[in-house]
C-alpha cells in the first residue's frame, strides 16, 4: 500500500479487504507472492500478461520482479513454457534483467490473449487468404 503515487510515498502490507482511506495498492504483497510462487510451481504452461504493481517505481517492483524470478526458473529448471505478453510485462522482465530466461516474449498482449481464446485476429486471418 502506499500512501501517494510515488516512490517515496509511506508504504504498509496489508489484505486487499482492509486496504482504507486514501491508500492505494501499487504491489502486491507477500501473500499473494506466496500464491503466485504455489501456483507458478505446479504449471508447466503459463502465460503472464500485466506486470504485479508498479514496477517502473522501485518501492513497488517486489511483486513484478518475485513472479518474474519465478517464471525464469521454472523455465530453467524444470522447462516450463513461460510466455510474457504484453508491452509493459515484456519491459518489467527486461528490468529485471530476465528477457532471455523464458520461452517467449511478445509486445502483443491484448491480441495474443485474443488468440489463446480462439478469436481470429485480422492480421493472421489475411495471412491464411493467401
Amino acid at each position: 500500500l502506499a500512501d501517494k503515487f510515488d516512490n517515496d510515498a509511506t508504504t504498509a502490507v496489508a489484505k486487499v479487504t482492509e486496504i482504507s482511506g486514501d491508500w492505494m495498492g501499487l504491489d502486491i504483497g507477500p501473500d499473494s507472492i506466496k500464491t503466485f510462487g504455489e501456483e507458478i510451481a505446479k504449471a508447466n504452461t503459463i502465460v503472464w500478461n500485466g506486470p504485479m504493481g508498479v514496477f517502473e517505481m522501485s518501492s513497488f517492483a517486489t511483486g513484478t520482479n518475485e513472479v518474474a524470478q519465478m517464471l525464469a526458473k521454472a523455465t530453467s529448471t524444470r522447462g516450463a513454457v513461460t510466455i510474457i505478453g504484453g508491452g509493459d510485462s515484456v519491459a518489467a522482465v527486461n528490468q529485471a534483467g530476465l528477457g532471455d530466461k523464458v520461452s517467449h516474449i511478445s509486445t502483443g498482449g491484448g491480441a495474443s490473449l485474443e488468440l489463446l481464446e480462439g478469436k481470429t485476429l485480422p492480421g493472421v486471418a489475411a495471412l491464411t487468404e493467401v
